[in-house]
């Protein structure tokens, strides 16, 4: 699976979670296909791919998750 197909997978499921995702649930998805420091570079890579929007990718204590900005709420 390329970058831009894993970084789809990695939205998708973030965005459609009623909870922040810890990272051995996403490694998960992808059946142990991607290691855990990808998962964190392309996690990142998201980060930076909803920078100006009025939600945001972040890492809190139990996972990954979308929340809306500090400014939008």
């Amino acid at each position: 699976m390329n970058t831009t197909d894993a970084k789809r997978v990695l939205e998708t499921a973030l965005i459609c979670a009623s909870r922040a995702l810890p990272l051995r649930e996403m490694e998960v998805l992808f059946d142990g296909g991607l290691s855990s420091d990808t998962l964190k570079l392309l996690l990142q890579e998201l980060q930076d791919d909803w920078v100006g929007r009025g939600v945001e990718l972040v890492h809190v204590a139990s996972g990954w998750r979308f929340q809306s900005r500090p400014a939008m709420r």
